[in-house]
């Protein structure tokens, strides 16, 4: 009976029902009506989407897209290979945020959380994500703040972020928000950033071993040394004389050729031979795998989720000794 009462109550204005004639002449306008319905249906509708928007949702990863500012340098093989170990082992304790995407349904654009994604997309499986309706400066502010929560994110790459949102006009005060950072270390943050070019910060990388002062030396270092023509490739041929294959080691390569440089020791040795990654292409010409070469090892990068990998994996011992008895029989 309650329920009967309440569906009354939300026909009828009054509890009685009334019929009146109304004269096309005289039909008021169509009232403007708000995104929900008013009323107690309206409410409902509210809550719901409230409800939803703070819940998190297992989403796609291919219906994940990339957006807004860089905040990694580099993208790390071996750091991916641990975080799909993570997830595969513990499951995915955190969720990332995405935003939907205007004029695309069911398509997300990342906020936060892009080597997550990127991880579970290899491992096949779906997103924990919550779904917030940010504007651009929302998502900015959500994703600085996080990177400046986040103890693996580089000095460097909070300089980078820093230069990035900068560049896009947003004010001092709203990158020292994003990155909660006071005012003079994002101003030495954009000092660094203005001095190195940005060239020579991608080319070093991450380098999570060093720390605000050792930059701060060495952007002194560049402004009183470097920017002298051919400098760049002067700097490509220092890291490849060091065999510096990690970024800390690319950074104390071009600081060591920085100091002495004027001492008669700026000439850098005869580098070797760079050796770029072979991508090896299907019958189709889509990419199969991705092979790297250092003088150490040899890495063959394949997709987590293809079958193939599997299936190598598990014959890799016989495709070995058929390879040996061939060359037996040479």
């Amino acid at each position: 009976m309650a329920r009967k009462n309440l569906l009354k109550g939300l026909m009828e204005g009054d509890g009685t029902a009334k019929t009146e004639t109304v004269s096309p002449e005289n039909t008021p306008a169509p009232e403007a009506r708000s995104p929900y319905k008013r009323g107690a249906i309206g409410a409902v509708s509210r809550s719901i989407a409230d409800l939803k928007s703070r819940s998190v949702m297992d989403l796609d990863p291919f219906t994940i897209r990339d957006g807004g500012l860089a905040d990694r340098l580099e993208h790390d093989e071996e750091d991916h290979a641990r975080l799909m170990d993570s997830l595969k082992t513990y499951g995915q304790q955190v969720p990332v945020l995405v935003r939907p995407m205007p004029g695309a349904e069911g398509q997300y654009q990342i906020v936060y959380g892009r080597r997550r994604v990127l991880a579970l997309r290899d491992l096949g499986l779906p997103v924990k994500a919550m779904i917030r309706d940010l504007d651009d400066d929302a998502a900015i502010m959500a994703q600085g703040q996080e990177n400046a929560a986040r103890r693996d994110l580089s000095f460097i790459e909070k300089v980078n972020f820093a230069r990035q949102m900068t560049e896009a006009g947003y004010d001092r005060k709203t990158v020292c928000d994003a990155l909660a950072t006071d005012k003079t270390l994002i101003s030495r943050m954009l000092s660094i950033a203005q001095t190195v070019p940005i060239e020579m910060i991608e080319m070093i990388g991450a380098a999570p071993g060093i720390g605000r002062d050792r930059w701060l030396s060495f952007a002194r270092l560049w402004e009183e040394k470097g920017g002298r023509s051919g400098d760049t490739e002067t700097a490509r041929d220092m890291i490849a004389a060091a065999c510096a294959e990690t970024s800390d080691a690319r950074f104390d390569a071009l600081l060591a050729w920085l100091e002495k440089r004027g001492s008669g020791h700026s000439r850098p040795p005869a580098p070797r031979p760079r050796r770029d990654p072979q991508t090896v292409l299907r019958p189709d010409g889509a990419p199969l795998a991705e092979i790297r070469r250092s003088n150490r090892s040899v890495t063959i990068t394949l997709p987590a989720s293809d079958q193939f990998t599997d299936w190598l994996e598990s014959n890799l011992t016989e495709i070995h000794r058929d390879w040996e008895k061939s060359r037996d029989g040479e």
